[in-house]
């Protein structure tokens, strides 16, 4: 009996399930950021986990390990890239088995705030404010940012990460009154911005820790939500000051580099503007920012 003709189209398609099965098999729940209780019979990733992980259909998922006939889009194998940890070979060889156009990656470009834009943002003196980078690391902040989030000054790393404070500081969730939807909003804006840097190793790896340290983050990263603006009133609950309400703005700076000036106004409301004054007036000189 003659053998079966496959075509290069079929060939591509199995190697294309090869590797992704490979690349599943090999990566750990604990690396992907999933809780593992029992034991396992084989290591790595379930399929239902990683079509969670980029969330896509369990079902369509299996099928393209099998190696039928779909197609997914350059979205979709950018999550795949994100869901399964893939460096930089891997992407391309996984968009070169797809028969995509891998997407230009931007590359973070470090900044520095200093000049006109820190010279603004001490002079918001009754305005909370800060500078994020594309990462959303905040960069610089004034005194009532420090008044009213806490000292930036005494954090490092990770921990001065817009998404790593609201997810994981008990301080900040404590502070935002309406707590669950303001997060659910904050990771959606980021995933917004960060569309951009897909398969940036600093935010996969800020992905990757968010994955392992908040059960929420978790749970609803991949859900895929987006929105595009990040603003409007903010109900507070200050350890101090007690209750404060403030409109809050995000303004991009127009200089290439992706950064961002946060501004709070404090308002009339729950006589916001004194509490944040006398908040300013008490505030050692040693938590003032430089």
């Amino acid at each position: 009996m003659d053998a079966v003709a496959h075509s290069p189209e079929d060939h591509r398609r199995r190697e294309l399930g090869a590797f992704l099965r490979s690349r599943r098999e090999r990566l750990s729940p604990d690396a992907a950021g999933i809780a593992c209780g029992a034991r396992r019979r084989t290591p790595g990733l379930r399929r239902e986990e990683v079509a969670m992980i980029a969330g896509v259909g369990t079902t369509w998922y299996t099928w393209l390990e099998q190696g039928r006939d779909v197609r997914p889009s350059v979205e979709v194998l950018s999550a795949l890239c994100q869901a399964l940890r893939l460096d930089g070979a891997e992407q391309r060889h996984l968009f070169t088995l797809a028969g995509r156009q891998q997407p230009e990656r931007r590359r973070i470009v470090q900044s520095k705030v200093e000049g006109p834009l820190l010279h603004m943002l001490q002079s918001l003196v009754l305005q909370p404010a800060y500078v994020v980078g594309p990462r959303w690391d905040v960069l610089a902040w004034n005194d009532a940012a420090v008044a009213i989030f806490g000292d930036y000054g005494q954090l490092e790393g990770d921990a001065r990460n817009i998404l790593h404070g609201v997810f994981t500081d008990p301080h900040r969730r404590h502070l935002l009154v309406d707590w669950e939807q303001l997060a659910r909003a904050t990771l959606a804006a980021f995933r917004a911005e960060s569309a951009k840097y897909t398969g940036d190793p600093d935010f996969e790896r800020l992905i990757a820790l968010m994955m392992r340290s908040s059960p929420e983050f978790r749970e609803w990263w991949p859900q895929r939500d987006v929105v595009h603006r990040l603003s409007g009133l903010k109900h507070l609950r200050h350890p101090i000051a007690g209750a404060m309400t403030f409109e809050h703005m995000s303004l991009s700076i127009d200089d290439g580099s992706d950064m961002r000036l946060i501004v709070y106004t404090p308002l009339a409301e729950q006589n916001s503007v004194a509490k944040l004054r006398k908040l300013l007036e008490e505030l050692p000189t040693e938590r003032r920012s430089a």
